[in-house]
């Protein structure tokens, strides 16, 4: 027997006894797939090494759309595994009916009905899955958007949105091309559905697009829906979390030594933990690791919000980094900030930016949750300005107390901005407040905080409920 018949023999046998200690039902047509394969392609793994679009499109052509799911996860779990150089912490595998009934679980235990939309570019088209509650999965092919075209359009979108001169046309327009590929397939099963939360798993060159922003040409898609992005939904921490039963940690910088001052700081620190919220703020001196583990050993702030400079830059995972006051924590090193002991249930960074067009800076972005150990993260994909950031801050604390679930709280906060209704002048949390910093008052009533480079970039990652 040859050794391409002994590999096929081999590759068959182990995947058999991998779907044997998971449980999954995959087909004898799925295996088939794997094994039509070119040699060059071939793993002894299931799925094979990341995600090989040659197997995910005869998996969909095929009907099989839970074995596509699952190739899509364990690949795209591996592709994370490699970037932050270690086994992340889960290794379970979700079959397409579980995801349907834990988002139906959710429906019942909260009203929120959650879709979990998967979108791969591929060099010949665009794959879209959706799954809802309760329902079978859908499968949508967009041939006409090749990855090429796909990181194209999402590039000059997001040029057009972080330029805050920006003509409205100019990012209605580029916006929504990028919302004809992802949304507009799956439309109408969403509004038929009812569907108010969207919970995006994307693909490469996709992962840093700013999808608040995405538009149908009369509303942004955060004026229908809450949304968040995850890695892979094998990767996401389903506890439930009573955020408005926490406290919060806020500590942050406004001067550094080699890096922008953010003046406005202080007042974003004392305005989260001075108002509705409990809980206690450091600053500069007192911003460093040591204290963040000292103060989380004392009392186990649920909510831990970092005002600071962060960055997911190109390169390997050592490149990119949150500032602390005396050091910077390197991705590969979050894990140490011991944010799962106990659990942080909301990380917010709340002045860092990602390198646009960088495949390893998106995985940093969007991995972030899962290497940082807490259950979501709020991060920019772009640096706001000071001030803009301290507006946005300020009001979306005001509706996490009104709106516990995160990813709504973050929406009532972005619509707040892009209808005018928020600025540093009428903010309750700011008025008669007359410490606010030169730098920051200058041009206040010129501030268009409405435009998208302020509230844009703001992104759940995680656990959106």
């Amino acid at each position: 027997m040859n050794k391409t018949k002994l590999t096929l023999l081999a590759f068959s046998a182990l995947s058999l006894s991998i779907i044997g200690l998971y449980g999954l039902k995959i087909s004898r047509e799925s295996l088939n797939s794997f094994n039509a394969v070119s040699p060059a392609t071939k793993s002894i793994t299931l799925p094979a090494s990341r995600l090989q679009p040659e197997v995910l499109t005869k998996l969909l052509d095929n009907k099989d759309i839970n074995s596509a799911i699952i190739h899509v996860e364990q690949g795209w779990k591996q592709q994370y595994d490699e970037y932050a150089q270690g086994k992340l912490p889960s290794n379970r595998m979700i079959e397409v009916r579980e995801i349907s009934r834990i988002l139906e679980q959710i429906h019942q235990q909260n009203g929120t009905k959650s879709a979990l939309i998967y979108a791969v570019p591929t060099p010949k088209h665009l794959e879209l899955i959706l799954v809802t509650p309760g329902k079978s999965p859908i499968h949508k092919r967009i041939t006409k958007a090749k990855r090429d075209i796909v990181v194209s359009l999402v590039s000059k979108f997001r040029k057009d949105i972080v330029n805050p001169n920006s003509q409205r046309s100019d990012y209605l327009s580029s916006g929504k091309q990028v919302y004809d590929l992802l949304i507009s397939p799956l439309e109408s099963e969403l509004q038929a559905q009812g569907i108010n939360n969207l919970i995006f798993c994307l693909g490469g060159g996709l992962r840093t697009v700013p999808l608040a922003a995405i538009s149908d040409g009369k509303q942004f898609l955060v004026e229908k829906y809450s949304l968040g992005i995850i890695p892979a939904f094998n990767l996401l921490d389903l506890q439930p979390a009573n955020i408005t039963q926490t406290q919060v940690l806020a500590m942050g910088a406004s001067e550094f030594k080699n890096k922008e001052p953010l003046p406005a700081v202080p007042l974003e620190l004392s305005s989260i933990t001075s108002n509705k919220w409990q809980g206690k703020s450091l600053l500069n001196k007192e911003f460093t690791l040591q204290n963040l583990k000292k103060q989380r050993a004392l009392y186990p702030f649920g909510i831990v919000h970092l005002a600071t400079h962060a960055e997911f830059s190109p390169g390997s995972v050592q490149q990119s980094y949150i500032q602390f006051w005396d050091a910077q924590v390197r991705l590969d090193e979050i894990k140490s900030l011991g944010l799962d002991e106990p659990l942080v249930k909301l990380l917010v960074l709340s002045a860092c930016r990602t390198a646009l067009g960088d495949a390893k800076a998106e995985l940093g972005f969007a991995g972030f949750a899962v290497m940082s150990r807490a259950q979501a993260v709020i991060a920019s994909l772009w640096s706001v300005d000071d001030g803009g950031t301290l507006a946005l801050m300020t009001q979306f604390y005001q509706q996490l107390k009104a709106n516990p679930m995160k990813a709504e709280a973050l929406r009532q906060t972005q619509i707040a901005m892009l209808k005018q209704q928020v600025s540093l002048k009428n903010n309750p949390a700011l008025r008669g407040n007359n410490s606010l910093p030169a730098e920051v008052v200058a041009n206040l009533d010129n501030r268009e905080l409405s435009h998208p480079y302020y509230w844009a970039g703001f992104t759940l990652i995680g656990n959106p409920w």
